[in-house]
């Protein structure tokens, strides 16, 4: 079966396939104890795939702690090449700072490289709650006959693409890139895609336009569809396919205030809970406040970054689907109770014993460093008299000039290409350039 409404991208597809299939199971296990619930699979999803992460967050987290212990030897290298812009400086203050790194048993990349990993899962996670019906097959089969009956219906192309959910959709009602097979599937699953993504205003008019359908098989009362859609849907007396600010309004005009009051309340928590989750992570160290050093700007951005973030995320929530906010909320909820955790967990650990450690580890990294140079000077010595031997004139009759040819003639051989990889000349060539590289 071809699946067009899931994301085929090479990184994100992968992904999303394993998160739905999360969220698949999550949903069937639901349903055989009776609660066919999407809020509910929502939150359960969100809960798994931040357990998953943990190992992720923890990782990230041991770095912070050790780089408030590393940074005033960051800072000390950084203010003593200062204003030193030449390549011989650079290299050199980044070769001591990569020793710093070393020394304390962690990486450069050890902050970036756990959020480089979520990013992809994090774009996954939106495109799997953006299209629950792709990835959870029950879902599907309650949007399924009703789109088939629309899609037998004269002029209904026309009418699904002018609804309010249907805009990142409207290039698909045109696409003329398949069979004839595959083009039936594409417009079962665009009309799936729009009717899932349908407000209750939507609603009202697929309702009202097409109360009745046939799809071939059976009759399908739109109402009865609607019913099943607001039923998955329903938290809290809430839509969570419709916007708080739809809710507001369509509520307020009935004089439904409670229902109001939960559509406010939804994008005011998720900006609560994100700014309450980043006051409990480890906050960057700013090197004394210098706004000179490149460390405190970035730990002055972060800061505000901090503030922002949730601002923005109450605004962008008003117009997003209530699904989405509390898909944030949940998961700012859950990392707030595994932060509160790993925060206590990192503070009964013995930072200094771990460095003590690291540095060992890196002191005996050094000596088999020093143990494989002296290793190799001696093998390019053996290796340089096995390249004479190889030449034929350890004969006393032969001048150091026509020495000397020799060799070069032996090396102009290795150089055309000609030698076995894996004769003596190759590896005593080898040892030379390895011996001319560290001379120079």
């Amino acid at each position: 079966m071809i699946y067009l409404t899931q994301n085929q991208g090479r990184i994100i597809g992968p992904i999303s396939k394993l998160l739905g299939f999360i969220m698949h199971g999550i949903y069937e296990l639901l349903s055989a104890v009776g609660i066919e619930n999407l809020g509910i699979t929502i939150i359960l999803f969100t809960l798994i795939v931040n357990l998953l992460m943990l190992p992720l967050t923890i990782r990230q987290q041991r770095f912070s702690k050790l780089q408030v212990k590393m940074n005033p030897e960051l800072t000390a290298i950084r203010k003593k090449y200062e204003g030193r812009r030449d390549n011989a400086s650079m290299y050199a203050q980044q070769e001591e700072m990569k020793q710093v790194y070393a020394k304390y048993g962690v990486s450069q990349m050890g902050s970036c490289l756990p959020l480089l990993v979520q990013l992809p899962i994090l774009w996954a996670l939106y495109r799997v709650i953006y299209a629950i019906p792709a990835y959870v097959t029950k879902v599907k089969r309650v949007f399924f006959p009703l789109a088939v009956g629309l899609l037998g219906v004269t002029g209904s192309a026309e009418f699904m693409e002018g609804l309010g959910g249907a805009a990142q959709y409207a290039a698909q009602f045109h696409n003329e890139a398949f069979t004839e097979e595959q083009a039936n599937e594409y417009a079962q699953n665009t009309y799936i895609d729009v009717l899932n993504r349908a407000s209750t205003a939507d609603w009202d008019r697929i309702e009202a336009n097409y109360p009745e359908v046939d799809n071939g098989a059976e009759h399908v009362v739109t109402a009865e569809v609607r019913a099943k859609v607001e039923s998955m849907n329903n938290f809290l007396g809430m839509n969570i396919g419709d916007s708080p600010s739809q809710t507001i309004k369509s509520n307020w005009a009935e004089s439904n205030y409670l229902k109001v009051l939960f559509a406010i309340l939804v994008p005011l928590l998720a900006a609560a809970t994100q700014w309450l989750n980043t006051k409990l992570m480890p906050q960057m160290a700013s090197a004394g406040g210098d706004p000179n050093d490149p460390q405190a700007r970035m730990a002055n951005q972060m800061r505000t970054m901090n503030y922002f973030m949730p601002l923005m995320s109450a605004f962008i929530c008003f117009s997003l689907p209530v699904g989405v906010g509390l898909y944030w909320i949940a998961g700012a909820v859950i990392r707030i109770v595994q932060q509160i955790f790993i925060n206590r967990w990192i503070d009964r650990m013995d930072i200094e014993a771990m460095i003590e450690e690291n540095q060992e580890k890196y002191k005996k990294k050094l000596e088999k460093k020093g143990e494989r140079t002296q290793n190799m000077s001696q093998y390019a010595a053996m290796n340089t008299r096995s390249l004479a031997s190889y030449v034929n004139f350890s004969g006393s009759s032969m001048s150091q000039e026509e020495k000397d040819a020799a060799l070069e003639k032996a090396r102009g051989y290795y150089d055309s290409g000609k030698a076995r990889k894996d004769s003596l000349l190759a590896a005593a060539n080898m040892v030379r350039a390895y011996e001319e590289k560290n001379n120079k």
